[in-house]
C-alpha cells in the first residue's frame, strides 16, 4: 500500500510541495514573528540567558566544556546551553535574536515534519494539515515564544530529522544509516531528554504507515541500542533532577497518578478548545474530585481500547494515540518535578500523534461526501483562520 501511495503521490507537481512549504513558513512567521519585538521576561530567561553568567559569556572551549560536564537549572541538555551561548555571541542580550533563532527552529520543525509524513504516507494535503496544526495550535506559543523553551524547539528538529533519517534506513538497512539515526538521536537527547520514548514512536510507525510488521522480535532487537542512548539521558536527567524531584515527597502516589491521568484528558481539551492557556497551572494535590480521576481514566481505557479494536482498518488511530500517550510519560507528572499540575509545552512533540488521527480519519470518513474536497477546504481553512488568530493574540 505504502508503495502505491508513494507513486501516485509522485505525480504532484514539485511546485506543489513548495508552495505548500513556503505556507508553512509563512504562517508559522506570520503568528510568532511578533516575538523579534519583545524582550526576556523574569520567567526562567534569567537562568537560562541573562542571568547566567556561562551563557553571556558567549561560545567558548570552557562554556562547551561547562555544557557537556554541568547541570543547572536542575536539567543537563548541553547542546540547548550551547544554542544560547552561540546566541549571545550573534545578538549580546537583545532579546529579539534570541526569539528569531526560536521561531527559525520551530519553522524547520515545521517544514520537516510536513516533508516526513509526506514521505511515510505519500498523502500530500494531509500532511500539510497535520504540519500546520504543528505549526500554529495555541498550545505551541508557550515553546516557541519563551526564550528559555529552546530546548522544545531544538529537541523537534532532531525529532524530525531522527524521523527522516529512519525511513531511509527502513527503506535499505544499512549500519551506515543506523548511525546517522542513532546520531540524530542522541543529539536530540542533548537538547532535551523528553525525546527518550522516541525509540518506541519509531515501532508505533514501524506498524503504520512503515509496515515493517514481519518480525516485531527484529524490530525490537534493532531499538535496543536506541533505548541504550534512552536509559543513558534517563540516568543524567535523574541526576540533574535531583533537588526539585525531592518535592514528590510531597505528593502521593495516588495523587500523581490521578493528576497524570486528568492531565491526559486536559491535553485533548486544550487542543480542541484552546482558551484560558497560562504559563503555569499550580498542582492540585489533593484537590482533585475523585468522580472525575475515575472519568478521565475510564475515557483513556474506552479511547485506547477504541484503536485497538479498529487497529486493522484505521491503523492510524492506534499509532497516533499510542504516540500521544507515550510521548507524555516523561513529563505527565508520575515522577514529580516542580508544582505544575500540567503545562502547554509538554504538548509540542505528543500531540502530533493526535493531529495525525484525526486527520486521517476525517479524510477517510469523508470518503464519500459530495463535494468533499470543497467542504474539507472550507473545514480546514476555517480551523486554520481560527488557530492562527488564537495563537497571535496568545502570544502577544
Amino acid at each position: 500500500m505504502l508503495k502505491t501511495l508513494r507513486r501516485n503521490d509522485s505525480v504532484v507537481p514539485r511546485a506543489s510541495v513548495v508552495g505548500i512549504c513556503v505556507f508553512l513558513a509563512a504562517i508559522t512567521w506570520l503568528v510568532f514573528g511578533q516575538t523579534l519585538r519583545y524582550g526576556f521576561i523574569n520567567y526562567d530567561d534569567n537562568k537560562y540567558v541573562y542571568e547566567n553568567a556561562e551563557v553571556t559569556g558567549n561560545l567558548t572551549l570552557h562554556g562547551i566544556v561547562w555544557a557537556f560536564t554541568h547541570s543547572h537549572a536542575n536539567n543537563w541538555h548541553p547542546l540547548t546551553w550551547i544554542s544560547h551561548m552561540l546566541d549571545c555571541q550573534l545578538f549580546g542580550l537583545k532579546a529579539g535574536g534570541h526569539h528569531f533563532t526560536n521561531v527559525l527552529l520551530h519553522t524547520i520543525a515545521v517544514l520537516l515534519l510536513f516533508l516526513v509524513l509526506r514521505q511515510m504516507t505519500g498523502a500530500l494535503w494531509r500532511s500539510a494539515f497535520v504540519a500546520t496544526l504543528f505549526a500554529i495550535h495555541p498550545l505551541r506559543v508557550e515553546s516557541v515564544a519563551w526564550v528559555a523553551e529552546r530546548k522544545d524547539v531544538l529537541s523537534g528538529v532532531f525529532f524530525m530529522l531522527t524521523l527522516g533519517a529512519y525511513i531511509r534506513y527502513a527503506r535499505k538497512q544499512t549500519l551506515a544509516r543506523y548511525l546517522i539515526v542513532a546520531l540524530l538521536f542522541a543529539l536530540g537527547l542533548m537538547s532535551k531528554p523528553m525525546l527518550v520514548t522516541l525509540p518506541f514512536v519509531l515501532l508505533l510507525l514501524d506498524y503504520w504507515p512503515l509496515q515493517r510488521q514481519s518480525s516485531w522480535r527484529r524490530l525490537i532487537v534493532e531499538k535496543i541500542p536506541l533505548l541504550a542512548l534512552s536509559a543513558g539521558s534517563c540516568v543524567a536527567t535523574l541526576l540533574a533532577q535531583k533537588e526539585a524531584i525531592g518535592l514528590i515527597e510531597r505528593l502521593p502516589l495516588w495523587q500523581r497518578v490521578g493528576n497524570a491521568f486528568v492531565s491526559y484528558v486536559v491535553y485533548i481539551w486544550q487542543m480542541l478548545w484552546p482558551a484560558n492557556l497560562a504559563p503555569f497551572y499550580p498542582h492540585p494535590k489533593d484537590h482533585l474530585p475523585i468522580l472525575g480521576i475515575i472519568l478521565a481514566s475510564t475515557l483513556l481505557v474506552a479511547i485506547t481500547a477504541a484503536t485497538f479494536a479498529l487497529r486493522k482498518e484505521r491503523p492510524y488511530f492506534l499509532t497516533g494515540w499510542l504516540w500521544y500517550l507515550g510521548m507524555l510519560v516523561p513529563v505527565i507528572g508520575l515522577i514529580q518535578v516542580g508544582m505544575q499540575g500540567h503545562a502547554d509545552r509538554y504538548t509540542y512533540l505528543p500531540q502530533i500523534g493526535l493531529y495525525f488521527a484525526l486527520t486521517w480519519a476525517i479524510g477517510d470518513l469523508s470518503a464519500l461526501w459530495h463535494r468533499r474536497r470543497e467542504i474539507l477546504t472550507a473545514m480546514a481553512a476555517i480551523v486554520i483562520a481560527g488557530l492562527t488568530w488564537c495563537a497571535w493574540k496568545q502570544t502577544s
